[in-house]
């Protein structure tokens, strides 16, 4: 039974994701397509374009594993706020040798990253 919430939440979401976009295009303003309008405004100097632009990929890497490691941490937050009820039901050893394993893998993935220098900026 909690599968058919589920569904009814994502199918109620996209019908009215769906009839909020309808109900803009229909009820919003015609757009005006002229060369003044698609200029960007620049305080009268000439843009220029920069097709070359070479963004380093350590910002994406930086990027990428501050999310990995943030999302092991929010799963660690209801973890830990639950682990009281977990000792009395009795599971509470599972749980510890489960998240024991998690945080092993986190430390694993920290020293990789610091022994890859992943982070270094030279």
């Amino acid at each position: 039974m909690p599968l058919g919430g589920v569904i009814f939440i994502a199918v109620f979401v996209t019908v009215f994701g769906c009839l909020c976009l309808l109900a803009g295009r229909l009820l919003g303003g015609k757009k005006h397509q002229d060369a003044v309008k698609l200029a960007p405004y620049e305080c009268g100097i000439p843009s220029q374009e920069k097709k070359d632009t070479k963004v380093s990929v350590k910002f994406y890497l930086t990027a990428i594993l501050f999310i990995l490691f943030d999302i092991e941490i929010i799963f660690m937050y209801p973890w830990a706020t639950s682990f009281k009820q977990m000792i009395s039901d009795g599971t509470g050893t599972a749980a510890l040798v489960a998240m024991m394993i998690f945080i092993l893998i986190f430390i694993f993935g920290l020293f990789w990253e610091i022994r890859s220098k992943a982070l270094e900026w030279d």
